[in-house]
């Protein structure tokens, strides 16, 4: 009874909080994951970035076509050597309004503040996972952040690296006011002022988070017009996904990302196209996401579980990739949401490649078996591939495949945060995981095959190791040629597709269902949720 009051009372405050305003002018979604946080420093995961995104801006952000486009920056320029990153910063952008300001509602955006914002990131007290983006920043330099004048930051590189730009577009990187954050410490996850489109209104947690329009947000429609459109955003915490997917068709919510196995059957169609039953409901928005789903393979043979592991021998890994019908997967698991991964661990939509660089083939993964000495499979011990709940379908699929040809797979189910922990440690043997860019250059992915990058110090999950391609990795991230980098990109591709540390198994789609009361939805490759010029029918 308790509760229920409880719930009540949450109704009622929001129902005042939006009394000024429309109601039927609110975007509604579902957060099934939760949110831990609403502090740009611990913005790791999908649903905290949504949520920030909203909240806060940065000095450069990407554009649908992943260009890194100005945001508070107005403009930038970079030195001849690539060392050097000059920002101006554009005037009245302001944070919003809180009483811990001189001015409650026109405290302005000045260089310092980035300055103060990039420092906090790299302080080894506040230990935030994003501090990894400013490892290459010559700290020697005042921290490597400098802020001469209000409107000029400086930031200041040990070596060039190419990629750097975008990475500032990561949420990790967005501007905070020094007065709140110093104030509320540890709480700032709960009391975040930053200057996007929406302001915090209130957040019960676990229940429901609510964001009200930010009426001085500084950036204006292509007619001069204010944004954001909407008046609020109400974000429910429901688990239940079935829940969710209930309350996308009653028009409870708005929007609802991805699929989930239980009920992809009745939406889609097994090309991937919303049915027609649907069609009058809700609208599908779908593109290429730059996230892979591989199959990962331990190979350092000073680990425990590889030290006499037949995978030790890529011509093995070969043959379990060769025997893998990708598109079947895809087809009649994924019903064609996904796409087969077959030009190599990259995504197309950072790197086209102008040939495949893997195919279904049972004959060549027969003779790549007897070339490794185990013809038909004898010889080969069994093995397990370790994955979470929601991909065991897929693995029980790949059991079958290889069962094929002669080799014996277990499927090793795994709570989510026990298996990421063997992950991490580089304690499983053969694991399903998958990427998803911090960023959108290939030089994010290729991250995970670098040496210095072992696991539990990095990405690299499989300990590849290979002098060669350390060598063309750190050409790519100097060199100041786009042509010449995206040479030695393909080059690597080639060499992790040969090589086969891990097996791509499909390239992830953004899958958007939207109601058709939405307008102006956009969608984007790095599947960032950005609200500030969508529009509600009336």
């Amino acid at each position: 009874m308790k509760f229920i009051l409880y719930i009540y009372v949450i109704l009622f405050l929001f129902g005042c909080s939006v009394s000024q305003s429309d109601e039927s002018n609110i975007f509604r979604y579902n957060e099934s994951n939760g949110i831990t946080s609403l502090d740009p420093a611990f913005a790791r995961d999908l649903e905290i970035m949504w949520a920030t995104n909203q909240l806060f801006d940065g000095l450069v952000e990407m554009n649908e076509k992943l260009e890194v486009v100005p945001c508070i920056a107005k403009s930038w320029n970079i030195s001849e050597d690539g060392k050097t990153y000059t920002f101006i910063i554009r005037d009245r952008v302001y944070f919003h309004s809180s009483p811990l300001f001189v001015d409650s509602t026109k405290r302005e955006v000045t260089a310092h503040d980035f300055e103060y914002s990039f420092s906090r990131i790299i302080n080894p007290t506040l230990a935030s996972p994003g501090s990894w983006i400013f490892s290459k920043v010559d700290t020697s330099f005042n921290k490597g952040f400098e802020a001469p004048n209000d409107s000029t930051f400086i930031i200041h590189l040990k070596n060039p690296f190419q990629p750097f730009l975008g990475m500032l577009s990561m949420q990790y990187c967005n501007v905070v006011p020094k007065e709140v954050v110093e104030h509320y410490g540890a709480d700032f996850r709960s009391h975040p002022i930053g200057t996007g489109p929406f302001r915090f209104a209130f957040w019960y947690e676990n229940i429901a988070l609510v964001f009200h329009k930010n009426k001085n947000f500084w950036q204006k429609d292509e007619s001069g017009n204010a944004l954001p459109y909407l008046d609020a955003i109400k974000i429910d915490f429901v688990k239940d996904m079935s829940v969710e997917y209930q309350g996308l068709l009653m028009n409870k919510y708005d929007f609802m990302s991805g699929i989930h196995n239980s009920y992809k059957d009745e939406l889609l169609s097994t090309q991937g196209e919303l049915n027609e039953a649907y069609k009058s409901k809700f609208d599908f928005y779908k593109m290429p996401f730059i996230k892979t789903d591989y199959i990962g393979f331990m190979i350092d043979p000073k680990s425990e579980v590889a030290s006499s592991s037949p995978f030790l021998n890529s011509k093995v890994r070969k043959a379990i990739e060769c025997a893998i019908d990708k598109k079947e997967m895809v087809r009649y698991l994924r019903n064609n949401t996904v796409v087969a991964a077959e030009q190599g661990f990259i995504p197309p939509g950072l790197l086209i490649e102008d040939s495949l660089l893997s195919e279904f083939n049972i004959q060549k993964s027969i003779a790549l078996l007897s070339e490794a000495g185990y013809p038909n499979g004898k010889g080969l011990p069994e093995f397990t591939i370790s994955t979470t709940g929601d991909y065991a379908d897929l693995i029980e699929y790949i059991q079958h495949s290889l069962n094929k040809i002669g080799l014996k797979v277990k499927v090793q189910v795994m709570q989510g945060g026990t298996f990421r922990e063997a992950t991490s440690k580089g304690q499983l043997a053969v694991f399903r995981k998958s990427w998803l860019a911090d960023y959108a250059d290939p030089e994010n992915f290729f991250s995970l095959f670098l040496t210095e990058n072992f696991c539990p110090n990095g990405p690299n999950y499989c300990h590849y190791s290979n002098t060669e391609f350390d060598i063309l990795y750190n050409k790519a991230i100097t060199t100041s040629s786009e042509e010449e980098r995206n040479a030695l990109y393909k080059e690597m591709n080639r060499m992790i597709s040969e090589e086969t540390p891990m097996i791509p198994l499909y390239y992830d789609q953004v899958s958007h269902f939207v109601s058709k009361s939405i307008e102006n939805w956009n969608i984007n490759p790095i599947n960032l949720i950005d609200l500030k010029k969508v529009r509600k029918k009336r």
